[in-house]
């Protein structure tokens, strides 16, 4: 074995520039901090060479309701060859009739007395005409709070988080979060701290006004500009009595920002345009009440009214957001413009899907893996295990064009598939005996093995769990409700690993970047509120069973106005049932039409194989958090409920497909981090702490014995994270504790190394007396044919003539063959080949 670091450090030398200097992508760089780079200045962008064919003027007409509605023109010049620019801030407006309505340099209209009118708009040469109706321009409408007011104070900050929004407000001052409390907000305003904040019979001495607008000390600085919009819209309201929310107030529908999506240049803007949709019918441009953030600013950055800057190649989405709606829209800067996009071979629609966002992003794939590289991939992926030497070089001396297919098929046919599915189960249901007891962890752990040996469709599988009850010791599923404590963490598990929404923002007030409410959480919570447990003697005194079971009434209550909540999926109708509601909701839940279900299932999933989701995190599906390639989300959930929600077929889909095959190799035209995110490559992933722990006693001929099963017993095949393993720990095991996919993390952290490169734990398996050395050695094979045996074992391929020499030379110069052999299982062990899927 190895005895000094430098002995360590030259054989990894010798050896190791080929087995750990492989070429694979994120492997290369995995865990290195990225540079501190200073952000270049920003080409100046030009329109597309030659004049535009048209005009296009959003929105095409105009109607103003109104004193103080307004509306935001955007105006594009369209080139014959599909080419857009924005000419929204160096257009010239003029209206037809300046007694009817006002148009700002900006393109803004202003309603000045009913009419009917039209706006003319002049760019690079081209006019266009829109017609504007403005009526009730001089109707007396007092100003709403809810829908006026409310939406200046989330627009500014005021209710954030940061600001009175927080839990015990600011200043002696506290609004609710992102107003989603108007009549509590009001009373704070207008009648709290003795009234001294609001003014009536003189509103510019408000506290209201003067403090945002600095005219008192604010320790939030200046929010309003004195005789700004905003501040004489306060003003206004202040004027006309500050009339307080009303019930029967019109509340958002929904938000669209235009345009939805833009292809784009570093340098070149574009204004957005928000328009919301009120419950009474109206619709209205709310641009500069809206909050915009840029999810990803190296691409794009977004200002404060809504106008984008294009700054890097790549792909990212602005966030509009507006009176608890949200919404975005997608801007790509393509990393290279291809004229003729090669022609690349599609496996199914899978690769259609991508292939056409390659070409959008000017991004050129890399080749398909080696077989080798796609045995071992397959292998761990599908079962979670390592392929046997003998398998390896029956696949590689296979001369079926189809090969690929037929070991995809061998693969899910084996019963590892079972032990895998079963592992990555018990992560998502928290099965763990901590929170089940040994006999609840067992029975819940093999009714799952169960269901997956017998191919139950998933949606079934996740109905039998919605609408368990009985004994936690005999009945497995029950002991999904053994895990939390009451309806709102029943609620809020059940959103989040079924339907990929994480709620719990809600519960206190609304969520900050999606539209759920806390009637939406509570309508959730009431379909689990009659759920019961209670103690049973069955198994004995002292045998802690539950048994779950429904109590006859029991109502959600609404914490903030105390009414009743009636059971309500999200974005569906209230449904009951008089003997189990919660028959209704996994009805609703597995419905084939269900928006969140299949794309929830499927993305997962796709990372579990592809080493990231189409959305990350992967259990965060949600509109502000929208998938790279939603197409393909969508053909995905699509095919997936077309094959009655058949994990099998979704696994076999995903692994013929070519971007599951290519190489993890970054080659030209696909350099860019982007390539990654759109699988253009194979994005490597490390072992999990599993497999890992699988592989080295596999590699080793050895067999980690675990407290409680037999001898034996794999890593994948243990019901529980809580076995005794100081390597799994290490390497990122869960504890089964939370509801969220990181809670398993590939993180490096210096104690992996150590324990592998440094530890005893590694040498005691290479030198164990019945371990694969030993074992080969006793077979009297050659050298070569043992180096060979360990290539297999560990990295999944032969040597090359290279590695193999200089295996067979550092052996032959070591103290014994048997320390040589050892030297060389320790460096295979120790490579990127070893511990990452490539």
């Amino acid at each position: 074995m190895i005895r000094t670091w430098r002995q360590a450090i030259l054989l990894l030398t010798l050896i190791g520039v080929i087995v750990t200097g492989r070429s694979f992508s994120d492997a290369a760089d995995y865990g290195k901090a990225s540079d501190g780079v200073h952000e270049k200045p920003l080409p100046v962008a030009k329109p597309p060479s030659g004049k535009p064919v048209r005009l296009e003027i959003y929105p095409p007409e105009v109607t103003l309701t109104g004193p103080r509605d307004e509306q935001q023109l955007l105006v594009t010049g369209i080139w014959a060859d599909g080419s857009r620019w924005d000419f929204t801030r160096t257009a010239q407006y003029a209206t037809e009739s300046t007694e009817i309505l006002t148009v700002s340099p900006q393109g803004r209209l202003q309603p000045k007395r009913d009419g009917i009118t039209a706006v003319i708009v002049t760019a690079s040469g081209l006019s266009a005409k829109i017609p504007v109706i403005v009526q009730q321009a001089a109707a007396d409408f007092l100003v709403n709070f809810t829908t006026e007011i409310e939406p200046i104070l989330t627009r500014f900050g005021c209710n954030g988080g940061g600001c009175h929004g927080a839990a015990l407000g600011r200043g002696g001052f506290r609004l609710s979060l992102y107003a989603f409390d108007p009549a509590f907000d009001y009373e704070q305003i207008v009648r709290s701290n003795e009234g001294r904040r609001v003014v009536v019979s003189d509103p510019e001495r408000s506290i209201l006004l003067a403090k945002p607008a600095l005219i008192m000390e604010h320790g939030g600085g200046e929010k309003l500009k004195v005789n700004s919009r905003e501040y004489l819209r306060v003003l206004r309201w202040l004027e006309d009595g500050a009339p307080p929310p009303s019930p029967s107030d019109p509340r958002v529908l929904k938000i669209e920002v235009y345009p939805p999506s833009r292809v784009m240049t570093p340098g070149e803007q574009q204004q957005l345009a928000v328009t919301a949709f009120w419950s009474d019918g109206r619709r209205e441009d709310v641009t500069l009440l809206t909050q915009f953030d840029a999810l990803n600013d190296s691409v794009a950055s977004v200002s404060a009214t809504g106008l984008v800057t294009a700054k890097s190649a790549g792909e990212t989405h602005v966030m509009a957001r507006f009176s608890g709606q949200a919404v975005v829209a997608q801007f790509t800067l393509p990393y290279a413009r291809i004229a003729e996009y090669p022609s690349i071979p599609a496996k199914n629609f899978i690769d259609e899907k991508l292939i056409a966002k390659w070409k959008d992003l000017g991004i050129l794939p890399s080749p398909l893996c080696r077989d080798e590289e796609f045995f071992r991939r397959l292998h761990l992926d599908a079962i979670g295990v390592l392929p046997t030497p003998y398998d390896i070089r029956t696949f590689l001396a296979d001369t079926d064009p189809n090969k690929r297919d037929k070991a995809i098929d061998a693969v899910l046919s084996r019963p590892e598939f079972v032990d895998w599915w079963t592992l990555k189960w018990g992560d998502l249901l928290r099965i763990s005996k901590t929170a089940l007891q040994d006999k609840g962890m067992w029975s819940f752990h093999n009714w799952v093995r169960s269901q997956i040996r017998d191919q139950i469709p998933v949606d079934e599988f996740v109905r039998r769990i919605v609408t368990a009850e009985g004994s936690t010791f005999t009945d497995g599923p029950a002991n999904f409700y053994n895990i939390g404590r009451n309806a709102d963490d029943y609620a809020e598990t059940a959103s989040q690993v079924f339907l990929g929404i994480r709620v719990q923002c809600a519960k206190c007030h609304s969520h900050p970047f999606e539209k759920w409410t806390q009637a939406d959480y509570y309508g959730m919570s009431a379909f689990f509120v009659r759920l019961g447990k209670k103690s049973s003697s069955e198994f004995g005194l002292f045998g802690q069973e539950s048994v779950v079971y429904l109590r006859p009434t029991g109502e959600a209550r609404h914490p903030r106005t105390g009414a009743t909540v009636k059971p309500r999926p999200f974005d569906g109708p209230e449904m009951d049932d008089e003997f189990d509601r919660r028959q209704k909701l996994a009805e609703w839940i597995t419905a084939p039409d269900n928006p969140y279900f299949a794309r929830n299932i499927v993305n997962r999933f796709w990372g579990y194989l592809m080493g990231r989701g189409l959305v990350e995190p992967l259990d965060d599906l949600r509109a502000t958090n929208p998938a790279s390639n939603p197409d393909l989300l969508d053909a995905l959930a699509a095919d997936f409920v077309a094959h009655k929600f058949d994990l099998k077929h979704l696994l076999r889909q995903i692994f013929r497909s070519r971007a599951y095959q290519l190489s993890s190799v970054i080659t030209p035209g696909n350099e860019a981090d982007g390539a990654n995110t759109h699988f253009a490559r194979y994005t490597v992933k490390r072992l999990t702490a599993e497999q890992l722990a699988d592989a080295i006693d596999f590699a080793t001929g050895t067999q980690e014995k675990y407290d409680g099963v037999p001898l034996g017993t794999r890593a994948i095949q243990l019901p529980d994270t809580s076995y005794n393993s100081y390597l799994m720990d290490t390497f990122g095991r869960p504890a089964r504790q939370v509801v969220c996919e990181c809670e398993r993390t590939s993180k490096p952290n210096i104690a992996q190394a150590l324990h592998l490169l440094n530890g005893d734990f590694l040498n005691k398996k290479i030198a164990h007396p019945q371990g694969r050395i030993e074992q080969l050695l006793k077979q009297s094979k050659s050298v070569k044919d043992i180096v060979e045996e360990l290539y297999l074992v560990t990295i999944s391929r032969p040597p090359s003539p290279d590695e193999a020499a200089k295996a067979i030379g550092w052996i032959s110069s070591a103290p014994s063959q048997k320390e040589g052999l050892q030297d060389l299982l320790w460096v295979l062990l120790n490579s990127k080949e070893f511990l990452f899927i490539h």
